[in-house]
């Protein structure tokens, strides 16, 4: 439930052009000042002092950059909030907001107005065109000038390797957020939040202004006033860990729930069925029943080749060629898989691919409702122009209507709006193992794609193309939030051969009430430590280097003993080796992590 909000005036004024305004965080660690110079509009940014953003430029294309300031306020706002599910149960929401009114000094005179957010955990701001026109703009100029000597990690796509590089050299159409250290301790992320009806934003380095990037946006922008854009936020803290821990800011950027009941909506654990069969289905439905899962998915080819603009997911036809070669296949009966699965308390998940979806959203989602499906998965969305992006989002809210859980495959990149709408559970939008990660790699997501929210990695354990050891793969679960979570990606039920150390699996939860960072430096390790209930589960993994680390439990509840049961890497790239060891919060746990390797523990209250 949400808490009464405290909203308190502080300050309004006109105020000449020249005098710059400045908004602090609640604590006053974060310092945001916006001016409107003669040139153009303006801001920078501090944490404790030290510059975050150099003088940095604002706007939309819609206006000539150069304003008079009309008036200005500023707000403070004290909060907090519980998400249906999430990685932490009480959310803090607390900022001093500054709203700056302007006037555009060239005909026809539009007016604008710029909210800034000063949040202890970083800023935000975004644009609100005021009236009742209609308004075509094709650019946003908001800049974010980096100081000398910060390095940045970048990738290209969403699904692709990040690479670190002096912010000098960023390269156009970076994807977002991006991750950026500034050396003595302090990091920031640059991203968006809340895009419902907009064009797509990526950063893209501005010509002849070294260390500033700016918002590349993936076509133009039509609207009606009034109208407010997505937000740009920065989150900034001290350690790779607080941008995970603080990454909240996001979804404090968001609407809350707008479905008008979400007591239906069950985040679980998935196991992919491969073959497309009737048999297959019942196996992976056993299976999961066995192993603590929720979930089965049927992925592309249940109703035909996916990428036929003429494919119907209304009926079964299965695509001959994923099909033909599977030896004694005897076909697929969706309504008796669906009927055996809710029987045994397992969903389906059905996948269907956006030409199906575009054309037959309003058929589908009822039909599969009538059919007892539980979820659909979207394939190959198309992202970047407004258009997309508002069809997208209209999507997930018609599967809501209609009881269907969302998962997004492909290239979108969350922005926070599953706060508003809470089916949909996670998306992909990362490099997952579907192209098989180096461990290197494993390392820096937590720290660059997380921040933005859930991402489905879609696990694997069994497949002999995983880089990493099995270790490394129990523990990303734990490390790598999403709560609808793929376990067993390209893995068969008929694979499991009694192997002890999956019931770590079985047990980890994917919604959490507590979320630390314990340690990590970015591509190199990470240990992340998560509470359900009253257990805790902790994953560590490292890249291609050996390395010890000593897990301090100060986390645990004091005068408590533990149950830890450690799931650490054995003999070779399979080898799981499970030991028990009773703790309390002044505890340490010496985990021994081999190149590309990992560790997941269990913490449970003696006697329970």
């Amino acid at each position: 439930m949400r808490s009464l909000t405290s909203v308190l005036f502080l300050a309004v004024s006109a105020i000449a052009a020249a005098q710059p305004i400045q908004v602090t965080s609640p604590d006053g660690r974060v310092e945001v000042t916006v001016e409107a110079g003669a040139e153009r509009l303006q801001y920078r940014a501090s944490y404790h002092g030290r510059p975050v953003l150099l003088d940095s430029g604002l706007g939309l294309s819609l206006y000539s950059g150069v304003f008079t300031v009309v008036r200005h306020s500023v707000t403070q706002h004290r909060d907090h909030w519980s998400p249906e599910f999430g990685e932490r149960k009480i959310i803090p929401d607390n900022y001093n907001e500054l709203s700056v009114f302007l006037k555009d000094k060239t005909t026809p005179f539009r007016a604008m107005e710029l909210l800034v957010r000063a949040y202890d955990e970083g800023f935000s701001l975004r644009y609100r065109i005021p009236g009742r026109d209609p308004f075509l703009f094709a650019e946003e100029h908001t800049e974010f000038h980096l100081p000398k000597g910060a390095q940045a990690w970048e990738a290209h796509r969403s699904d692709t390797e990040y690479a670190r590089v002096p912010v000098e050299n960023i390269q156009r159409k970076c994807e977002r957020p991006l991750t950026v250290e500034f050396g003595g301790g302090l990091y920031a992320a640059i991203g968006e939040a809340a895009n419902f009806n907009y064009p797509r934003m990526l950063l893209s380095p501005v010509k002849d202004k070294p260390g500033v990037i700016a918002s590349d946006l993936d076509g133009p922008m039509r609207g009606k006033a009034p109208y407010g854009t997505p937000w740009r936020f920065v989150l900034i803290g001290e350690r790779p860990g607080d941008l995970l821990e603080r990454n909240y800011l996001v979804l404090n950027l968001n609407p809350p729930p707008m479905l008008e009941s979400t007591g239906w909506i069950k985040p679980g654990k998935v196991i992919r069925e491969v073959t497309l069969s009737t048999k297959g289905g019942k196996a992976c439905v056993d299976f999961a029943v066995a192993r603590g899962l929720q979930y089965v998915e049927y992925d592309a080819g249940w109703y035909g080749y996916e990428y036929s603009e003429v494919s119907d997911a209304t009926h079964v036809n299965l695509d001959p060629e994923r099909v033909s070669s599977i030896p004694d296949h005897g076909g697929l009966d969706l309504q008796e898989v669906i009927k055996y699965a809710n029987e045994r308390g397992i969903g389906i998940l059905l996948y269907v691919n956006r030409r199906a979806l575009e054309r037959q959203m309003d058929q589908i989602f009822p039909l599969f409702e009538q059919w007892g499906v539980k979820g659909v998965k979207f394939g190959f969305v198309r992202v970047g122009l407004q258009d997309w992006t508002a069809w997208l989002h209209k999507a997930v809210r018609k599967a809501g209507e209609h009881h269907l859980i969302v998962d997004i495959h492909d290239e979108y990149r969350p922005t926070g709006t599953w706060r508003t709408y809470p089916n949909l559970l996670t998306v992909e939008g990362v490099m997952g193992n579907e192209n098989m990660p180096t461990a290197e790699q494993n390392t820096i997501q937590p720290f660059t794609r997380f921040i933005a929210g859930a991402a489905d990695y879609t696990v694997c354990y069994y497949s002999p193309r995983i880089k990493t050891t099995r270790a490394h793969q129990l523990a990303l679960p734990v490390i790598y939030y999403s709560p609808l979570q793929f376990l067993y990606w390209y893995d068969k039920p008929s694979a499991y051969k009694g192997e002890p150390e999956v019931d770590f699996f079985a047990h980890v939860p994917t919604v959490w009430d507590d979320t630390k960072v314990l340690d990590g430096a970015i591509g190199e390790f990470v240990t992340v430590a998560r509470r359900s209930g009253n257990e805790w589960y902790v994953g560590s993994i490292t890249n291609d280097r050996a390395r010890e680390l000593d897990i301090e439990l100060t986390f645990l509840e004091p005068g408590t003993r533990y149950r830890a049961t450690i799931y650490e890497n054995g003999e070779g790239k399979n080898g799981v080796r499970i030991r028990t060891i009773d703790v309390d919060a002044a505890a340490r746990i010496h985990a021994v992590l081999p190149p590309a390797s990992g560790q997941a523990i269990r913490l449970v209250p003696a006697g329970m």
